[in-house]
C-alpha cells in the first residue's frame, strides 16, 4: 500500500477553502486504496495533540517557537517543518512527500526528502505572492512578492513533479519555461458525498431560517464564502439597486466573513437597496446547506486581476453541486468552470450594472433554470467529483516512485 505524507499549511479542524479541499482529497484517496496523513507547519495555530484526528484523518503537527527578522524567520520555520517531518517518517515511513503551496512547505518537504530520500510532489493551489495582492497583505513588484516567486520557481524546478488546480496556474509556469510534461493538472472539485444531495427549501430547518432573514418569496442571491476585497462583494452590493428596478422582491444574502465585511456592511447600509441586503456573518460549516437552500442565483462578481484571472475558485463548484444557478464575472478562474449560458452565466468584471444586467436576465429565463442546473450538475459530477479526480494522482505516485518497495514485517506501522 502506497504511503503518501501531505505536507501543509494548516488543516482540519480549522475551516478554510484550503483545509476542505485537502480534506477531500485524503478521503479521496484512502477510497482508492492509499495510506495518507498530513503534517502542518507552524502556521497551524488552533490548540491540539501533536497526533490529531480529524473528520477521519490523522494529523501531525509541528511544535516551536520561532522569531527573528522576515526572512530569517520564514527560513527557520522551514527548518522546523523539515525536522518534524523526518521525525514523523522514522515512525510513519511514507513513499512519497506530497506538499502543498505555499512554497515554504514545498521547500521543506525538498528538504527531509533529500534527507530520506523520498519523491517529492509539489501541488500549487495559487501563487501566494498574487494571493497576498489579492487579499491586501502584499504588492505587485514589491521585494516580499519578488522573493516569494522566486522560492516558487526553486521549488517547481527541484520537486519531482508538480501539480497545479488549473490551467491559468499550469500555463503561467510554462511561460516561465518549466517543462510540461514535469506539470499536471489536479482540478478543484466537489466531494458530492457532501455537497450531492441538498437541502430544499421547504425543509423546516430552512424554512425558518428564511423568516428568521426575512427573505419573503425572493427570489434571492446568494453569496457564500470569504469577504476579500477580489472577490467584488461591493460591485455586487451597487448592482442591487438596479435589480430592484427590474425584480422589486429580490433579496441578496451574504453569508460568511473577512476583511472586507465591515466595509462592505457600511455601504450597503448606505445604499438605496439597504432593505434588501441580508448579512449572516460566518456561519458553521455544517449549517452552509441550510443556506444554499434558501437561494435561487449564486453570484460570483470577482474583480479582475492576476490571481482571479490564474485560479479557479472552489465556491462556483459546490453552487453547482447543490443544484443552483451561477452568475460569475468573467474572469480565467471562472471561465474554466463555468460555459456561459449552458451552465452558468457570465457578466463583465468590475461592472455593477453588467452584473444587474446578468442577474436580472437570469430571473427572467424561469422557464431555463432546469437545464442549466442539470448541465451544470451534470459537468460537477462527470469533471469535478473528487471521487473520480483523486485517480489522478495514483498516476504522479507511481511515475516519481516506480515500484512500491515491499514493507518489512517489522517496520512501523
Amino acid at each position: 500500500m502506497t504511503r503518501v505524507l501531505h505536507i501543509l499549511d494548516h488543516s482540519l479542524p480549522l475551516h478554510s477553502g484550503y483545509a476542505f479541499r485537502t480534506r477531500a482529497i485524503m478521503h479521496a484517496q484512502m477510497k482508492l486504496g492509499l495510506d495518507v496523513r498530513g503534517i502542518t507547519g507552524l502556521r497551524h495555530t488552533k490548540d491540539g495533540p501533536d497526533r490529531e484526528e480529524a473528520d477521519g484523518l490523522t494529523f501531525h503537527r509541528t511544535r516551536g517557537e520561532i522569531s527573528g527578522p522576515a526572512g530569517l524567520r520564514e527560513w527557520r520555520e522551514i527548518s522546523a517543518l523539515a525536522d518534524a517531518i523526518c521525525a514523523l517518517a522514522q515512525e510513519w515511513r511514507p513513499d512519497v512527500l506530497h506538499a502543498h503551496s505555499p512554497a515554504m512547505d514545498g521547500m521543506a518537504a525538498l528538504r527531509a526528502g533529500q534527507r530520506l530520500g523520498i519523491p517529492v510532489v509539489y501541488e500549487i493551489r495559487a501563487f501566494w505572492e498574487d494571493a497576498a495582492v489579492g487579499n491586501g497583505t502584499g504588492s505587485a513588484g514589491s521585494l516580499k512578492y519578488r522573493l516569494t516567486r522566486a522560492l516558487e520557481n526553486h521549488v517547481v524546478g527541484q520537486a519531482d513533479h508538480v501539480v497545479t488546480i488549473c490551467e491559468g496556474l499550469r500555463t503561467d509556469l510554462l511561460a516561465r519555461g518549466f517543462d510540461a510534461g514535469k506539470i499536471t493538472i489536479m482540478p478543484n472539485g466537489v466531494d458530492l458525498s457532501l455537497f450531492g444531495n441538498p437541502v430544499e427549501r421547504g425543509d423546516a430547518l430552512a424554512r425558518a431560517l428564511a423568516d428568521e432573514l426575512s427573505l419573503g418569496t425572493g427570489p434571492v442571491i446568494g453569496f457564500i464564502g470569504s469577504f476579500y476585497d477580489y472577490e467584488g462583494l461591493d460591485d455586487l452590493v451597487s448592482s442591487m439597486p438596479r435589480l430592484l428596478e427590474r425584480h422589486p422582491e429580490a433579496r441578496l444574502l451574504l453569508v460568511g466573513g473577512g476583511p472586507m465585511a465591515e466595509a462592505v456592511e457600511a455601504q450597503a447600509l448606505a445604499s438605496s437597496a439597504r432593505h434588501a441586503i441580508r448579512f449572516t456573518g460566518r456561519v458553521p460549516h455544517e449549517h452552509v446547506d441550510r443556506y444554499y437552500a434558501l437561494t435561487d442565483i449564486m453570484a460570483y462578481p470577482r474583480k479582475k486581476s492576476r490571481l482571479t484571472d490564474l485560479v479557479t475558485p472552489l465556491k462556483p463548484l459546490e453552487a453547482m453541486a447543490q443544484g443552483k444557478l451561477v452568475a460569475a464575472s468573467d474572469v480565467g478562474g471562472h471561465r474554466e468552470l463555468v460555459t456561459h449560458a449552458r451552465t452558468g452565466v457570465l457578466f463583465t468584471p468590475d461592472d455593477p450594472a453588467a452584473c444587474a444586467a446578468a442577474l436580472a436576465d437570469l430571473l427572467d429565463r424561469r422557464g431555463e433554470w432546469e437545464a442549466i442546473r442539470g448541465a451544470a450538475r451534470e459537468y460537477v459530477a462527470e469533471h469535478r467529483d473528487w471521487a473520480r479526480n483523486a485517480e489522478r494522482y495514483q498516476a504522479v505516485y507511481q511515475r516519481v516512485i516506480g515500484p512500491v518497495p515491499t514493507r518489512h514485517a517489522g517496520a512501523a506501522a
